[in-house]
């Protein structure tokens, strides 16, 4: 099945053009402060879910909510102060992307409510929460995690597709990678699969061209991009290093298939938003977010795009891709 673009615009201009009582009664609405890891044009579609479920709510933006957007274009250092600016608004809940984004958000403000969209393995070892029945604090949200089973999976998928290769390359940054699980799941979930596997580290948007070269030195023959902010926000070259290198590669979400690459098992994290609609108009109606239950996501789609499997000379079964839920052509 193939899904039609969308591209939906973030902040439009009605609101440079609305009269004085207007700009008055928007003062008094309700605020909701979004901070998202990625960047604006990236993020579109995980707003326009957001504001779609507010406003099978009831709540539609500029007419009885408002909301802050504030984005930090894969720079983690940047998380801290805007999470500061969208705190010093006084907003009702914060909408807070990424592991790092949210433990971030906790370092900053214990009293505002925040909901987060996490990968993380165990959020009560990172004192995220007390439990996933009371998360307690100010903070719930949805986890997403990259535990054995599903790096297995990521793993079995991309075997599948393309049998003939024995060395796995894996970029990950750490800090992700141990909050989701992936650090520790996937050399053993690889060499099950008699995979040999190599460990790029990244820290920094700057190292990823380094770690494609050092791929390259040593023969890599497939690659494994784990989930991460930066790897988002540098999704194009990261494509384009790709398929320089001829290398089949599987991502975490979507949005890497839909640019150019070649496969990703993943959440949706559209859905993810959406769903986040639900918990904000609790909190604005008085909810405590420490009452509302962290919720694991368990559905997983695979998207793969037939053309740049065709450029890469990969023969993929008609089987394969009826599994697919989304095949781009």
């Amino acid at each position: 099945m193939i899904r039609r673009r969308e591209f939906i615009t973030l902040l439009g201009g009605a609101a440079a053009a609305w009269p004085l009582a207007a700009r008055a009664q928007q003062s008094a609405m309700p605020v909701i402060g979004v901070m998202s890891p990625q960047s604006a044009v990236t993020a579109v579609r995980n707003i326009a879910a957001f504001r779609s479920g507010l406003r099978e709510l009831g709540y539609t933006e500029g007419r009885n909510v408002r909301i802050e957007y504030r984005f930090a274009e894969g720079v983690a250092d940047r998380f801290p102060a805007l999470i500061t600016d969208l705190v010093n608004l006084k907003p009702a809940v914060i909408l807070v992307g990424s592991i790092g984004a949210i433990l971030a958000a906790r370092t900053v403000t214990q009293t505002t409510p925040l909901i987060m969209f996490a990968a993380a393995d165990n959020p009560v070892a990172l004192g995220l929460a007390e439990s996933f029945a009371r998360p307690g604090a100010n903070v719930t949200g949805f986890l997403s995690a990259s535990d054995a089973g599903i790096v297995g999976k990521r793993l079995e998928l991309l075997r599948e597709a393309v049998p003939a290769f024995s060395r796995l390359g894996v970029l990950l940054v750490p800090d992700d990678a141990v909050a989701d699980g992936t650090l520790s799941a996937l050399p053993p979930a690889a060499r099950r699969l008699g995979l040999d596997p190599r460990i790029y580290e990244v820290r920094s948007a700057g190292e990823v061209e380094a770690k494609f070269e050092a791929a390259r030195r040593d023969g890599v023959q497939a690659l494994y991009v784990a989930q991460s902010p930066i790897f988002i926000a540098r999704r194009a070259e990261i494509i384009a290093m790709a398929a320089s290198m001829r290398l089949p590669t599987i991502y975490f979400f979507r949005e890497f298939v839909q640019a150019g690459g070649l496969m990703s098992y993943s959440t949706d994290l559209a859905d993810m938003y959406r769903r986040a609609a639900m918990y904000a108009v609790k909190i604005l109606n008085g909810a405590n977010p420490g009452e509302l239950p962290l919720q694991s996501l368990d559905k997983y789609e695979l998207a793969f795009n037939l053309k740049t499997a065709k450029a890469l000379g990969l023969t993929i079964s008609e089987a394969f891709l009826l599994r697919a839920d989304e095949v781009i052509e």
